[in-house]
């Protein structure tokens, strides 16, 4: 049995989601200004929301309040673990702390879980005893959300067809402009027909949105973290591959697992009973790999012989 042979795909090609075109790609940590302006106005949203639904006695405003409050903790997550992931690994955090990107999904989409929970019991208790909603100061925070939002997907448009953290903070936020759009137009239906259970039944709907998309964050974030294979990688088509390698009779121990939520590790034994691979061999496997299934970080072991069965070559073996 030959020692394990590490091979790196180039750099910029490994990816959680889609490649991007040559030249710069850009990644969460090239956008720490955008973080920190969009983290400051979200926050002083939150604050103006807060005051604002408990002036106009609106569940809806207050619904929104608590789903821009979950938006700053995952900007600041986000920034947070992106500027972690830039360290160097050390004798203790081998791989670094780039798997911080995928804690900080996680704790975003519990949050919003909590939150959202919290604000259905309240727009519920409203909807069987409705209160009377001042529509003017709805429309009013309404508005501002509407151009904090907006403002803030601005700032991560540069990288939304990039990194798939940027795109998400990205669409995260223009559809929060279009939920204070929603608040806009419950408001003003309030105001038209003088019916206060609009205001919560516009809340449910808010959150019924959150919880939707929220509820896949957190599945998404779970299984990231109990080391599954990344959405849009097929392991039956990476062992195809593996496989079909010149001088390769079987595989064994093949292993794919997110190392954050932008770069994916493999491991693998190859049998080759023939000749020696040469490191171009391995090169250009790690270079396909990267190209063709997005991962960047593949470890390769090859085993000159079939007739000592490696101790790892069950499948269900780990």
């Amino acid at each position: 049995m030959a020692g394990r042979q590490h091979e790196h795909g180039p750099k910029g090609d490994a990816g959680y989601a889609d490649h991007h075109p040559p030249g710069h790609a850009h990644t969460a940590a090239d956008f720490g200004r955008a973080f920190a302006i969009g983290t400051a106005l979200n926050l002083a949203f939150v604050l103006i929301e807060v005051a604002g639904a408990i002036l106009a006695n609106s569940t809806a405003l207050l619904a929104d309040a608590g789903h821009n409050l979950g938006d700053v903790l995952g900007l600041v997550g986000a920034w947070v673990a992106a500027t972690l992931a830039k360290r160097l690994p050390s004798a203790r955090y081998t791989y670094g702390l780039r798997s911080g990107t995928i804690l900080a999904s996680l704790a975003n989409a519990a949050t919003l879980l909590v939150s959202i929970g919290a604000i259905l019991v309240e727009a519920l208790r409203r909807l069987v005893a409705p209160a009377p909603v001042a529509a003017a100061w709805v429309v009013a925070v309404a508005l501002i959300g509407i151009a904090v939002n907006g403002a803030t997907a601005l700032l991560f448009a540069a990288g939304r067809r990039g990194e798939i953290n940027v795109r998400s903070v990205f669409l995260h936020m223009a559809g929060d402009a279009v939920i204070s759009a929603g608040v806009v137009v419950a408001a003003l239906g309030v105001a038209a027909t003088g019916w206060n259970r609009i205001d919560p039944v516009a809340s449910i709907m808010i959150v019924a949105a959150i919880g939707w998309s929220t509820w896949g964050l957190f599945r998404e974030s779970l299984a990231m973290m109990l080391d599954a294979v990344p959405p849009g990688i097929h392991p039956e088509e990476v062992r195809a591959y593996l496989l079909a390698l010149p001088g390769v009779v079987a595989i064994h121990d093949l292993h794919i697992w997110p190392m954050s939520t932008t770069e994916t590790a493999l491991t693998c034994h190859l049998v080759m009973p023939g000749a020696a691979p040469g490191p171009e061999f391995l090169a250009e496997t790690g270079r396909t790999l990267a190209r063709r299934f997005a991962i960047g970080h593949p470890t390769l072991q090859v085993e000159r012989t079939i007739e000592v069965t490696c101790v790892l070559a069950p499948d269900h073996v780990v």
